[in-house]
């Protein structure tokens, strides 16, 4: 999914690359009529309504988000009915997930990203919310998107997938997560959706 990062945003191979993941239809349609935030007004927003979050938060149907308490909890997320795991901090500190350590019964995606303001998590936007959006299609499926806290690097591929296959703006996104969990993707990560939210509108013809 490297590809992405070339892709000009309105071009043919863009907008084919869009159809492809689902991006079709007339959810979120008011994407095209908004104005884009600043980050000032994401962050400005990131600062109301919930202020704590539990270990895990269901934050979209059969889409949990949370930390690694919750994911190295094998028992529990047989629980929970979690049938797969993004795992946002794979390899990181703390963060031992895998296929070894899930074994055959939860389908595990790792993506190996830092909570630094600089490292480029926008390469794994499509190919994470591709992950989702097809866990969330399987019958009886649930997913636990996860990192090492659950509020910064998982929350963005989460805002990112409700971006991409569900047409929400990124306020709109936010504000749906942010009924159900608190979150706090840092600075950098921020001005990448905001970028997600341009890029979208464009290959939309908005």
């Amino acid at each position: 999914m490297l590809i992405l990062k070339w892709l000009i945003p309105g071009s043919w191979s863009a907008w084919v690359l869009v159809n492809l993941l689902g991006l079709q239809g007339t959810e979120g349609s008011e994407t095209c009529t908004a104005e884009v935030p600043t980050v000032k007004d994401i962050e400005q927003l990131l600062n109301t309504g919930l202020s704590s979050c539990n270990h895990t938060d269901e934050v979209w149907p059969n889409l949990f988000l949370g930390d690694l308490v919750t994911a190295h909890n094998r028992f529990g997320l047989w629980k929970m009915g979690i049938t797969h795991v993004l795992n946002a901090a794979h390899g990181t500190m703390f963060c031992q997930g895998g296929h070894d350590f899930y074994g055959t019964t939860i389908d595990y995606y790792g993506i190996p990203a830092y909570d630094l303001p600089d490292f480029d998590i926008s390469q794994y936007f499509f190919s994470a919310a591709e992950f989702i959006h097809k866990a969330l299609n399987t019958p009886g499926a649930k997913i636990l998107v996860h990192c090492a806290v659950g509020i910064s690097r998982s929350a963005s591929l989460v805002l990112a997938y409700l971006m991409i296959n569900h047409h929400l703006p990124l306020i709109k996104a936010i504000k749906a997560v942010k009924e159900h969990r608190w979150i706090s993707p840092n600075r950098g990560f921020l001005k990448q959706l905001r970028n997600l939210d341009i890029q979208l509108r464009q290959t939309r013809g908005c």
